[in-house]
């Protein structure tokens, strides 16, 4: 990696800093096309912003690429921030110590990292990034759409930062297969679409990955969820009940979802089943699978339903199966019928009956062509609690509704509420007021609550 010959004449000291630097004869590497030009706002303004392009522009200049792609990205950056120093005496910039490091790591962000999102990615009260081609960058804090100043230097820049997180799981996305689901290293959550597809540039959405674990316990403190409602659900995950959480985009069911593993005997062998793996459960014995798509020949292809299917030759005691949302939803009913009680999943409706019908319908788009009644039936002996959430207007989730499926009245799954959220006006500030309230019925769960020894906290919770 050491030099050959010293580099371009207007760079001596380069030289003597950094073992980035290539031969004379070696020209720079097609991959600073990505890098160069303006760089990208929201990080830098000013005189620090016209301070980096310029000094951004002679680094890709400079930099041996093929000597870079072999270094961690600590030692990249220490390298980047000896070239950075050097060219700022060089050139007779008068950075503080603080500044060089701000523009030395913003470069290795765009060489190695995610460009002007890596900020975005740190900020813990982001919690979701939304990329509307190269000059629009929404993020989602406390509940509520912002957009930021920040922005790409182009398309191809966009297009870049996009492949660079397929890769790194091991996918592609191009105009050959332009969508693409994916996560980060975090485990955050990423969807990807590209031009054509996306008329207006490259669109980049990113579901954060919570660094801090949620519990039943934070909801309430979050006024999510009551205390007498955190406690219905805490029983609920403890003695085995299937639950189906149910919720819009965005409306927090992953979380919720979470919250309630938790409660998982950590005895349990537990199968983790999603398109992009979000789970974050606690317990030592665990296995996580995640689907796979077609390779760019059409082949390959590992759906949700071929890992239900496998899973159930896995021993399980527990299937979590991230979201169902078509033919694999008859495999996750039967499951639940079969001896792996206390299985949960999510789905997207708008409330419980919805739910209802939504499975319904996903369960008949099977190959199995059963009669409505038989699905009916058998999704009322499968699942027994459906928890409805909801991001209301003020931006805060909240659990709005507890359901119990408690049989069948000829052709109607009939749902018992046990819980819902009532609406009570509006504060000055903005956030909604309201109560949870309980129907003070006796749920049909309490004889398997009674097995668990949690009879009395249901009794208590419903008072």
């Amino acid at each position: 990696m050491e030099p050959e010959s010293p580099p371009p004449a207007t760079d001596p000291s380069l030289s003597e800093s950094s073992p980035l630097v290539p031969p004379a004869s070696v020209q720079a590497s097609p991959a600073a096309a990505v890098m160069e030009d303006e760089p990208s706002e929201g990080r830098h303004s000013g005189r620090l912003k016209s301070v980096r392009q310029t000094i951004g522009k002679k680094v890709y200049q400079t930099i041996d690429f093929d000597a870079a792609v072999h270094l961690d990205r600590e030692a990249l950056a220490r390298e980047i921030g000896k070239m950075v120093a050097d060219i700022s005496v060089e050139d007779g910039y008068r950075l503080t110590a603080a500044e060089q490091k701000e523009v030395a790591d913003a470069l290795v962000d765009d060489m190695v990292g995610l460009g002007p999102l890596e900020d975005l990615l740190e900020d813990e009260t982001v919690t979701d990034i939304m990329v509307n081609g190269p000059s629009q960058v929404y993020v989602e804090r406390n509940g509520k759409l912002v957009l930021t100043p920040i922005t790409f230097r182009d398309e191809a820049h966009a297009t870049a930062i996009a492949q660079r997180i397929a890769y790194n799981i091991g996918r592609r996305v191009d105009e050959a297969s332009p969508m693409v689901d994916a996560r980060l290293m975090d485990g955050s959550r990423v969807n990807i679409i590209l031009p054509p597809l996306a008329i207006d540039g490259c669109s980049i959405s990113i579901r954060k990955f919570a660094k801090r674990k949620i519990t039943l316990d934070d909801m309430i403190r979050q006024d999510n969820i009551s205390e007498k409602l955190g406690r219905l659900l805490q029983v609920a995950a403890a003695c085995r009940l299937n639950i189906i959480v149910s919720g819009g985009t965005g409306s927090g069911k992953t979380t919720l979802l979470n919250a309630l593993s938790r409660l998982i005997d950590p005895q349990e062998r537990i199968v983790t089943i999603e398109d992009a793996a979000e789970i974050q459960l606690q317990q030592p014995h665990v296995v996580r699978l995640e689907t796979r798509p077609p390779n760019v020949e059409g082949r390959g292809e590992i759906t949700m339903r071929s890992l239900l299917k496998n899973s159930l030759r896995m021993r399980p005691d527990r299937i979590i199966v991230g979201e169902v949302r078509g033919e694999e939803t008859l495999d996750m009913l039967q499951a639940m019928n079969t001896g792996h009680d206390g299985s949960m999943s999510t789905i997207h409706a708008n409330t419980p009956r919805d739910a209802l019908t939504r499975i319904e319908n996903m369960v008949m788009s099977s190959s199995m062509q059963l009669p409505s009644k038989a699905i009916r039936a058998q999704i009322s002996s499968a699942v027994d609690l459906i928890v409805q959430i909801e991001r209301m207007r003020d931006g805060k989730r909240r659990v709005t509704n507890v359901s119990e499926l408690i049989g069948m009245e000829g052709d109607i799954i009939t749902l018992q509420e046990l819980f819902r959220f009532q609406y009570e006006g509006e504060a000055r500030d903005g956030q909604l007021m309201g109560r949870f309230v309980s129907s003070e019925v006796r749920p049909r769960f309490i004889e398997q609550a009674g097995y668990y020894g949690l009879e009395d906290a249901v009794l208590w919770a419903m008072t």
